[in-house]
């Protein structure tokens, strides 16, 4: 990073009062807050804001940027913390405005399957708010993060397989733009041909061209019959071939997750399972008993024909519960398998029909070094993870990490890949985003200037002005 980037102005005095007439005990410079409010869940160096308010409404949030904007103070937007880019890092100091005081569940539509939400409501809350209702919120990172985060950052995860991204389930968005006005990107159609597609904008925008406030969402219905199996293959190579062939017979699988040897060793012991320590797909099918029987006897004849060992089945809800629990804290798995590490978290995706080579390839390299890692991924749609868990005081570890990462990316991009699939660019990638999109990334820079053009909301971050 360079030392421009870590350029800071005190905040201003008057910026402050201003603030504190507004919010009251909202608003704190308390040094303790404003650290927690400065880091995530990555590697990736901390950054406090100056302050931080807690927001309650949208109205307060337009009010506070506005504030902002009249003294060109940098605003960034939080959510629960659990990026993994450095995407909340106050790189330029500034003020943080903390959502999670907006969690109300605004209206749901259950005949039209949506459902509007605040930008704080958090997954698992919305989740249990629907389940007299029938139907559920499919996304699912692994952390309980928040819907305007997950929008801000397009989220996807374990279902994305057979639901998508945050991309293709956010309807609409309420955004506040960097001089505080207040929009709304489009109605709930699940359609329109009106004008510039502003929500899509705004999602995977990490809030640089604006803060989410409400976030209208899709809602599916609570599958009639769910299914959960793990099956151990004799190689990567093995797991990954059934997952593209089951892929591309069509079967509508709801999660096919990989985990190397390394991650299924290390959930054995975090989560007291005992699972055979090799290459190990997750599945689960969702749909009528019928259906699910179809789709489960489909993939038992592709992982058979690829030396998959039979199906261990997860047949309650606890159970299925506690196997996709294990699964979403792989990452803390790992790092409990070196007491005192610290996570380097990165991922790409590639088109499905190159998953296996790049998997292999990276393997081969994870091979030659001696920098312990493990890795898991959502497979299905070719998006594979890689924790690195490094030795945080160790220069020659982190230059190693940075190294195997920077081939992995290259790799994904040679494969007409992304150097992130869910991840995110924050300030850790923004190198590998002008390798993928080239002269493209002038648009990007015109969009943020045209929105922000002075460069308050979450500087730093996506693109360099």
């Amino acid at each position: 990073m360079t030392a421009a980037f870590l350029e800071r102005v005190p905040i201003n005095q008057e910026l402050l009062d201003a603030l504190r007439e507004l919010l009251g005990e909202r608003l704190t410079t308390s040094a303790a807050i404003c650290e927690l409010h400065g880091r995530d869940e990555s590697y990736h160096a901390p950054h406090a804001p100056d302050a931080v308010a807690f927001a309650r409404s949208t109205d307060e949030v337009s009010a506070i940027v506005r504030l902002c904007a009249a003294h060109k103070t940098p605003v960034i937007a939080f959510g629960t913390g659990t990026s993994l880019e450095g995407h909340v890092a106050a790189l330029k100091g500034g003020v943080c405005i903390d959502l999670s005081q907006m969690n109300r569940i605004l209206q749901v539509n259950a005949e039209d399957l949506d459902v509007t939400v605040e930008a704080g409501v958090t997954r698992k809350q919305l989740n249990e708010f629907l389940r007299d209702t029938g139907l559920f919120f499919p996304i699912d990172p692994g952390a309980d993060a928040s819907l305007g985060g997950m929008a801000a950052t397009r989220a996807s995860g374990t279902n994305a397989v057979r639901y998508g991204t945050m991309r293709e389930n956010v309807l609409s968005l309420c955004v506040v733009l960097a001089d505080g006005r207040v929009i709304r990107t489009a109605r709930r159609a699940r359609k329109s041909a009106a004008g510039y597609d502003l929500t899509r904008l705004f999602v995977g925008s990490e809030g640089t061209l604006g803060i989410i406030t409400e976030v209208t969402v899709r809602l599916y219905g609570i599958p009639e019959a769910i299914s959960a199996a793990v099956c151990a293959f004799p190689s990567i190579d093995a797991a990954v071939d059934t997952v593209i062939l089951t892929i591309q017979s069509g079967v509508p699988v709801a999660r096919i997750e990989l985990l190397d040897e390394a991650q299924i060793d290390a959930i054995n012991k975090y989560s007291k399972l005992d699972h055979p320590v090799a290459a190990t797909l997750f599945f689960e099918f969702h749909g009528s008993p019928a259906g699910v029987a179809e789709q489960v006897d489909t993939v038992k004849g592709i992982a058979a024909e690829h030396g998959g060992a039979d199906f261990r089945w997860a047949t309650t809800p606890e159970e299925r519960s506690r196997l996709w629990q294990a699964r979403h804290d792989a990452y803390y798995a790992a790092l409990a398998l070196r007491p005192g590490s610290k996570g380097w978290p990165t991922d790409v995706c590639v088109p499905i029909s190159r998953l296996a080579e790049c998997i292999a390839e990276t393997k081969r390299d994870l091979s030659q070094s001696s920098i312990p890692s493990a890795l898991a991924g959502h497979v299905g749609d070719g998006n594979f993870h890689l924790i690195f868990m490094i030795d945080p005081q160790s220069s020659s570890e982190i230059a190693e990490a940075s190294r195997l990462n920077d081939r992995m990316v290259a790799r994904a991009l040679a494969m007409e890949g992304t150097c992130t699939g869910e991840h995110g660019i924050g300030y850790g990638k923004m190198d590998f985003l002008i390798s993928e999109h080239g002269e493209a990334m002038s648009v990007m820079h015109s969009i943020k200037q045209a929105l922000d053009p002075d460069n308050i909301l979450n500087p730093g971050k996506i693109v360099r002005l």
